[in-house]
């Protein structure tokens, strides 16, 4: 199992700062830093200038919306920043959510499903540098194919949590990148919905530290949208958790090391620790024993 981290939702989010800890992420020998793209920094275009800068590690968005970029344009920003870092890059798309994509944006959440099927079905021969040829309901691409020599054929991972995205995603695509997914629910729902030879991306907050009470305190606090939104919060009550922070792994080295291969035993390809920073050198301390498990 690869062990990455999560970049951009939890940590810093000036580019500078993700130059800085991608560096440090690559020095401690983990294997991917992934971005978070939410309403700051876009993360296509700020893995483009990180993996300029930063040489070796694996990199990938975490998610970006499908909905605000038609799926041409993602794959043609995405296959040069797949050139820009010698392919390393790992395109991760999700529908976002109906609160915004209707309530921000004003656009349809009507069939998200539907919207996920025919954007794979226009992404997906580009990201493999094949020609788009596709009629469906929102999209209708013909012989469309993009001239981009450095690129390779693109992973695309999908942000697919319910029976049915998960469905399009181990037809369409190439595998799932998961939020507040618990390692029962792991191995129970999505592993055997996924498929074998699919990667599997399991994201979940970590922090090393013996100030456990508090630190699940603050991960309430800090992650506490991520018990409301209905998508999560489904993952979240099959696992029998209440909220973010009973999903999260704190505590002493053997309980993160133990915790970590409960993920590997359900089916992760790749983890990827967010690591919280309850404290001062929680994010550090995190980092380095993370890099023991290398």
């Amino acid at each position: 199992m690869k062990i990455g981290t999560m970049l951009g939702a939890t940590g810093p989010g000036g580019l500078d700062d993700l130059i800085n800890t991608a560096r440090q992420v690559e020095a401690a020998g983990l294997d991917n830093i992934w971005l978070a793209n939410i309403f700051g920094l876009d993360a296509i275009t700020s893995l483009a200038i990180i993996g300029r800068e930063v040489p070796r590690i694996g990199l990938g968005t975490a998610v970006t919306p499908t909905y605000p970029r038609h799926p041409t344009a993602i794959a043609q920003q995405a296959l040069t920043t797949a050139a820009a870092t010698e392919n390393r890059f790992t395109l991760g798309i999700g529908l976002s959510h109906q609160v915004v994509i209707e309530n921000m944006l004003g656009m349809s959440y009507d069939k998200p499903a539907k919207h996920m099927r025919e954007y794979l079905s226009v992404l997906m021969p580009l990201a493999r540098g094949e020609t788009a040829n596709f009629a469906g309901e929102e999209y209708k691409v013909q012989g469309l194919a993009l001239d981009i020599p450095e690129a390779t054929p693109m992973p695309v991972v999908v942000a697919a949590l319910g029976p049915v995205m998960l469905k399009i995603a181990r037809e369409l695509a190439d595998g799932t990148n998961t939020w507040m997914v618990g390692p029962k629910t792991m191995a129970s729902h999505i592993a055997p919905a996924i498929g074998p030879d699919a990667t599997i991306v399991g994201g979940v907050p970590i922090v090393l530290t013996n100030n456990i009470d508090q630190a699940k305190e603050q991960i309430a606090k800090d992650l506490v949208i991520y018990g409301q939104l209905p998508s999560y919060r489904a993952m979240l009550d099959r696992e029998g958790a209440g909220g973010p922070a009973d999903i999260a792994i704190v505590g002493d080295e053997n309980t993160l090391r133990g915790e970590i291969k409960r993920f590997e035993d359900a089916g992760v390809t790749d983890f990827n620790a967010a690591i919280v920073a309850t404290e001062d050198g929680a994010f550090e301390r995190t980092l380095e024993f993370l890099s023991s498990m290398k």
